[in-house]
């Protein structure tokens, strides 16, 4: 069996990151736009990995830039949902509409 090439690699990683951005851009629900989020930054790790891997394999640069971004994501996603859990207890949702109520 074969390895995927960095055509295709770059293909899913696009794919990837245009339903992330549909996602963020269509929904309403603080939820679906943290995964749409998740979703864009996996995308970019793929990239950073494709290219890592075909472009210049004898550097780890690619890997250490995938790993900081992954801590990064958890941390996001860890006080990301701290927000959302706050917020859907003071408003009793997780809609977007309803977090404009936070401005003043």
């Amino acid at each position: 069996m074969t390895s995927p090439g960095l055509e295709q690699i770059l293909f899913i990683s696009a794919a990837l990151f245009f339903i992330g951005m549909y996602g963020f851009f269509t929904r309403r629900n603080l939820i679906t736009m943290l995964m749409s989020i998740e979703l864009i930054l996996n995308s970019v790790n793929l990239n950073f990995i494709a290219f890592n891997k075909y472009v210049w394999p004898d550097k780890m640069d690619g890997l250490f830039f995938t790993l900081f971004i992954i801590a990064i994501a958890a941390a996001e996603a860890a006080v990301a949902i701290a927000i959302i859990i706050n917020l859907y207890r003071s408003h009793q949702s997780v809609d977007v509409e309803s977090a404009e109520n936070l401005k003043y």
